[in-house]
């Protein structure tokens, strides 16, 4: 992978970390739960929905090192999959899917109780989370040119549809933004860029505070809401501050391949390292980032690419010469959601076939990395 020589510039190491989000399905391409995968490898996990599995790495101190950590634990599930007769999807939406159960949980219960109906949209969506290190004396500009590079999603967006239908080229981010937390507008979207650590931090209170409200007129009893959730955990904002990680995490980019996701989190890396050494500002509407400088736009010049990004992903012409400002190499990202696009309305079955094709492609994707033999 080219461009990821962060972790060898010299300097104090920038650790970093993804979770990651699969679908996982029979031989026929059915969603189904995962039983025996959770134990295949460290850092596997359910998620909230049944057929749902999450795998997470460490912290890592350089991009070659995270790089052995996933493709190395997704290498253990997939061999265990093999045997189970299972597959792994890279896809933001099953593209066409019934119902999707959930695990019972009191928390899951509680935001079905305060988001209402809407909250089914949030079990159509797997994605990715990273996590970088925050910087001593930098995690307030760490967190707004987070902010600001958001529109980036637009680089691994992975699934257009949802129930058959087209969507958005990131269906994922409009169901999740959108449509789940539409009356709830300070949870799920894109939060503006603060001035310092306590403004966040009275953000997240008056969140918190409002969802616990929201609980109460629900007939959440407080206890057991307060049981379920603090001020950090209460909130869905796709870039976040993270005191109990010490990270800043960035929940916008959709599943994807593993080779995509580790260029996103190194491309982070790098940037938090030009903001703890350079300069950082905001200042005017186009942005752009250098080996020296972080020049942040206007918060609404932000949102506008962010919702090009979810629209219309890198077929927008305005978002592609963003990314490119900021840094991103726009060309060496292929997302899965543009090769999908052409094919709506997408039937049970036909969703069943192209979940079965990228799980494939996921297969082979790590095979070909040399971090599984699978016998075919």
């Amino acid at each position: 992978m080219s461009g990821t020589t962060d972790g060898e510039t010299g300097g104090e190491p920038i650790r970093r970390s993804v979770e990651v989000e699969y679908w996982v399905v029979d031989e026929s391409g059915h969603l189904t739960e995962p039983g025996e995968l959770v134990g295949a490898s460290a850092g596997v996990e359910r998620e909230f929905v049944e057929p749902l599995l999450e795998v997470k790495t460490t912290p890592c101190e350089t991009t070659a090192e995270l790089r052995r950590e996933l493709l190395g634990r997704l290498g253990s599930v997939l061999r265990r999959a093999d045997e189970l007769g299972l597959g792994l999807v890279p896809l933001a939406t099953p593209l066409h899917a019934d119902e999707i159960s959930e695990l019972r949980g009191q928390r899951t219960r509680i935001q079905n109780e305060v988001v209402g109906e809407a909250f089914r949209y949030v079990r159509h969506c797997a994605g990715t989370h990273i996590h970088v290190e925050q910087q001593p004396g930098h995690a307030v500009d760490q967190l707004n040119t987070f902010v600001a590079l958001d529109p980036a999603l637009a680089l691994v967006n992975s699934a257009p549809y949802f129930e058959g239908e087209h969507l958005a080229a990131g269906a994922r981010s409009e169901l999740y933004r959108r449509m789940a937390y539409g009356d709830m507008p300070h949870q799920g979207r894109l939060w503006p860029y603060v001035d310092d650590a306590g403004e966040w931090t009275r953000r997240l209170e008056r969140r918190y505070e409002e969802f616990a409200t929201a609980a109460l007129e629900a007939d959440v009893d407080r206890a057991v809401f307060e049981s379920q959730f603090d001020a950090e955990s209460a909130v869905w904002t796709p870039v976040q501050l993270r005191g109990a990680f010490g990270t800043v995490e960035w929940r916008s980019p959709d599943a994807a391949l593993p080779e995509q996701v580790l260029r996103l989190a190194d491309r982070l890396a790098t940037v938090t390292r030009t903001i703890r050494d350079g300069d950082c500002r905001i200042d005017g509407h186009r942005g752009s980032i250098d080996d020296e400088e972080v020049v942040l736009p206007e918060f609404g010049a932000v949102i506008k690419r962010v919702d090009a990004a979810v629209s219309e992903g890198l077929g927008s012409d305005a978002v592609r010469s963003y990314l490119d400002r900021m840094g991103f190499d726009v060309s060496a990202y292929d997302p899965i959601a543009h090769e999908l696009e052409g094919r709506a309305p997408v039937s049970p079955a036909a969703a069943r076939q192209l979940r079965l094709e990228y799980a494939d492609r996921l297969d082979h994707a790590v095979r070909e990395a040399g971090w599984t033999t699978l016998d075919r």
